[in-house]
This record gives structure tokens, C-alpha cells and sequence, in this order.
């Protein structure tokens, strides 16, 4: 009995009513098309099953399994670099290139470069979710055995491994250590969206500590901080407002350089801080930021070594492994609140 004739590029075409260009172009993500041309196409491309081989060539010369592809949401941020570092450790002991790129932490482009690394046969896949992401176009690839691992954050719409950092209980016990040393006024700094898996799992921990101290959640407490010039102004601003804190959680390494530069621009250095992550200059400034710190590399390796046990045949449910966080005191999350 003859094998299923292979889904094509012109059947999607044909399934969606575009031209063949029109439907390599939202693969790609390399030329104009409208939002609703692109959900068409992903749709069709998830109901018939279609894999595309952009890279037919290179697939003859090195295999549909030497490589292996993660999708992270910025370049420029040493965290996911650091993620980087140790997935790409351990695929090269095995054989493996890793293949990176950045989303922007936008899930159309999460999704095109998604379809790219898939048309390029890579032999599995690593993404760190955009906010808003959903990955039920995933299930194909992931059926057929393809391995899918979410880093820094759960996928949704599918069931499949993760690797995660302690970010409730890292943010419970950074928290914890500020109330310990006197604080009853501690403001939080975290990233946008306030649905983000780790924004929203680190202020759970915030808040989890102030309930066990009895002490109220004060919303007004709570700052945006997407970026760090974010940060700083929302910072500055709360300094020089009515309800100023003793002190300050930041959730990320970005939110905690731009509280630095806020409470620098306010002129105070009597503000006690602690950063959930660890900073490079944590050290050399005075005082020492005391870091709720991840172990980025920690994470990369784990979710590399789930990936290639798939590759070697497990096929134990889908797991979601937390990597602890360790609290590093260093002076800044010690300073007691002004007299």
C-alpha cells in the first residue's frame, strides 16, 4: 500500500485561496501580509499537517538531526545568553549546532520563527514563550515526536516539558529577608504584562511573605517596570510621592538596574533593595545588591538534556522541572528602614 502523498505548499495555498508566495512569506516571516492572511495560513497549516523543507539541501548534507533550535525573547538581555550557554554545552557533546534567534517577546514573530526552524528539520525545539503565546500550533510537530521544551516559562495549549526557576519561593524569600531587617513598607518592581508566568508567579511570592508577616498589600506598592528606563521613573516617582517604601523588591534583572538608577537619580541610598536576579556590577556597588540569583546556565542544561532524552526514545509524560533560586546577601537588602 502506497505512503500518504506528502502535504505541499500549494495544497495550503489552495486550502486558505493565496498564492504559494503568499503562504512562504508567513512562514518565513519575510514580507508583508495582514493578521487575518496570517491566522489562515497558520490554521491551515496545523489542519493539514504540513512540514515544510526549506532546506532540502542541507538536510541531504547534515541530517535532519544536527541541529537544534531556541527561540528566546531578547538578545540583549545576559540571562537568556547565560540559558544559551548551557544548552549549547551540552548539545555539543552530542553532535549537535544550536540554532538561536530572537522573537522580540512577540508571539507573531514566535510563530514565524517557529515555522522556520521546523521547515530547516532541526531535530528539537526550545522557546522561552512570548507573553500572549499560544503554541496549540505546536501539537503536530510535537505528535510526530518532534521534542519541545519551554524554558523560563510554560507553553500554553500544549502539553510538554518545561524547565523553570523557584520564582514564587525565590520572591517569598527575598521578600522575607526585607521584613526580617525591619521593612513594613516594600514596593514591588516587575515586568509587563501583569499575566506574565514569571511577573505574576514572583509577586504571588511577594505577597505570599506579606500575608505571613501580617503585614497589608498595598497596590500602590506594586510598579511596572518593563525596561529599565521603566523602572527608573516608576521608582523615582514613588520616592518622591506621599507613600514612599523603605524598600524595594525588584522581580528582574532589568527592573533592578532601573531601581538602582531611580534611587540614584532620587538621591537615596537609604533605601534597602533586593534583586530577583543576580547582576554582573552587583558587587562593586555600594552597597552590594543583595540577588534572589537564578542559575540561567542550570536551566539551559536541563532543558538540553530532556530534549536529548527524548531524542534517545523517552516517552514518559511531558514534566516541568524547577531549578532553585539561592538568596545572596551582600548589604543592600540588609539596611534597616530610615529612623
Amino acid at each position: 500500500m502506497a505512503s500518504p502523498r506528502r502535504t505541499t505548499l500549494n495544497d495550503v495555498a489552495q486550502e486558505v485561496g493565496v498564492s504559494a508566495k503568499t503562504v512562504s512569506r508567513v512562514l518565513n516571516g519575510d514580507g508583508p501580509t495582514s493578521p487575518a492572511t496570517r491566522e489562515r495560513v497558520m490554521a491551515a497549516v496545523e489542519r493539514l499537517g504540513f512540514q515544510p523543507n526549506l532546506m532540502a539541501r542541507n538536510i541531504r548534507v547534515g541530517g535532519p538531526d544536527s541541529t537544534v533550535g531556541l527561540i528566546i525573547p531578547d538578545m540583549g538581555n545576559p540571562f537568556f545568553g547565560s540559558v544559551a550557554g548551557g544548552i549549547e554545552n551540552a548539545v555539543r557533546e552530542r553532535g549537535l549546532t544550536l540554532l538561536m534567534g530572537s522573537c522580540a517577546d512577540d508571539p507573531e514573530r514566535e510563530r514565524a520563527l517557529i515555522s522556520t526552524f521546523l521547515a530547516r528539520r532541526v531535530s528539537a525545539l526550545m522557546v522561552v514563550p512570548a507573553a500572549g503565546a499560544v503554541h496549540t500550533h505546536l501539537r503536530t510537530a510535537r505528535s510526530n515526536g518532534m521534542p519541545v521544551v519551554f524554558l523560563d516559562r510554560p507553553g500554553t495549549g500544549l502539553t510538554s516539558d518545561s524547565v523553570v526557576s523557584s520564582n514564587r519561593a525565590g520572591a517569598r524569600e527575598g521578600t522575607a529577608h526585607l521584613i526580617a531587617a525591619g521593612h513594613r513598607r516594600i514596593a514591588f518592581v516587575g515586568d509587563r504584562p501583569s499575566t506574565l508566568y514569571t511577573r505574576r508567579e514572583r509577586l504571588a511570592g511577594y505577597r505570599e511573605a506579606l500575608e505571613a508577616a501580617d503585614l497589608p498589600y498595598d497596590r500602590a506598592l506594586v510598579l511596572d517596570g518593563h525596561t529599565e528606563a521603566e523602572a527608573a521613573d516608576a521608582v523615582q516617582r514613588t520616592l518622591a510621592g506621599p507613600r514612599q517604601p523603605t524598600a524595594i523588591l525588584a522581580a528582574n534583572n532589568f527592573a533592578a538596574m532601573g531601581t538602582v538608577l531611580g534611587m540614584t537619580r532620587a538621591g537615596r541610598r537609604d533605601v534597602a533593595l533586593v534583586s530577583f536576579d543576580d547582576l554582573p556590577f552587583a558587587e562593586v556597588l555600594e552597597p552590594a545588591i543583595t540577588t534572589v540569583a537564578q542559575d540561567p546556565v542550570a536551566i539551559g542544561t536541563a532543558a538540553a538534556e530532556i530534549a536529548l532524552a527524548r531524542l534517545d526514545g523517552d516517552r514518559t509524560r511531558a514534566r516541568t522541572v524547577t531549578v532553585p533560586t539561592r538568596l545572596i546577601p551582600r548589604g543592600s537588602g540588609e539596611l534597616p528602614p530610615p529612623a
